[in-house]
């Protein structure tokens, strides 16, 4: 298969997407906003078929309308170390209002029902050199800012009200954050499409988490984890021709199912 170039890109694109969702994913799953990853790749679909109406890339309205979704939900913030109870529901209403938005761009721009399919579930094998190196700049970009924001992000994740006595900045460690949060969706969605980028973001660390490891050692697995996810979902999909999301979406479920019955049995 590595004859020929489109899998190639295909390998290299899902291990930068896979190193960053692994990383990116184990923090949110550690925070409990699961549903904030599922949010911001489904608003990412709107700005994806906006692109598409005014005739650009469609990773740059993606990125363009997950970083303005991140950013919006990175504001509400821990109010006082508790997360504010009507944050789902905000979250809920953007996301309902940015699908049909999304169906208005297609409609607008003529797309045909494939186009949409590809925004839904992505077109990994479609990647190209030039998106290549886009993906490669927002890998790079999201994990140097988790580099500065990795121990005040950690400690208020564990501990917001201790973070917050000692001075940690929460709320601006919570914004910073939801901006790299959303990058790495836009990021997923160029793999798994839009449906299916939380899988990929969500399964690996809530895997590694289940376990119960160690911060570096959970954010190892979730990356390693992760990593198998695509790869392994590239292999079976060239034997088998099913679509990639469909194995990465599976094998998530099966990881998940796996650790959790590891915990139960070493438990009793």
């Amino acid at each position: 298969m590595f004859e020929f170039e489109f899998m190639r890109h295909a390998f290299l694109g899902c291990t930068l997407v896979s190193v960053l969702a692994g990383t990116v994913g184990w923090f949110l799953s550690l925070r409990r906003q699961a549903f904030a990853a599922h949010a911001l790749s489904h608003i990412g679909f709107s700005g994806a078929a906006g692109a598409v109406w005014l005739g650009v890339s469609p990773l740059f309205g993606m990125i363009a309308f997950s970083l303005l979704a991140g950013l919006a939900i990175g504001s509400e913030g821990e109010g006082r170390g508790k997360i504010p109870p009507q944050r789902d529901s905000t979250i809920g209403l953007v996301l309902a209002a940015s699908l049909g938005l999304g169906t208005w761009f297609l409609h607008e721009a003529n797309g045909a029902s494939s186009m949409a399919t590809t925004l839904l579930f992505g077109d990994v094998l479609g990647i190209d050199t030039p998106t290549l190196f886009i993906l490669a700049g927002v890998t790079a970009l999201c994990l140097l800012g988790l580099v500065f924001l990795g121990r005040p992000l950690l400690f208020s994740s564990l501990t917001p009200e201790v973070a917050r006595a000692r001075g940690v900045p929460v709320r601006l460690t919570s914004l910073g954050f939801m901006a790299v949060a959303a990058l790495a969706c836009s990021a997923c969605a160029e793999v798994s499409g839009a449906l299916l980028a939380f899988s990929l973001m969500i399964g690996p660390a809530a895997t590694a988490l289940r376990l119960g490891l160690c911060p570096a050692m959970g954010l190892l697995v979730s990356v390693l984890l992760a990593l198998v996810l695509s790869w392994g979902g590239l292999m079976l999909s060239w034997i088998t021709d099913i679509p990639i999301p469909f194995w990465i979406g599976l094998g998530a479920g099966i990881f998940y199912g796996l650790a959790n019955l590891w915990t139960r049995l070493r438990t009793n």
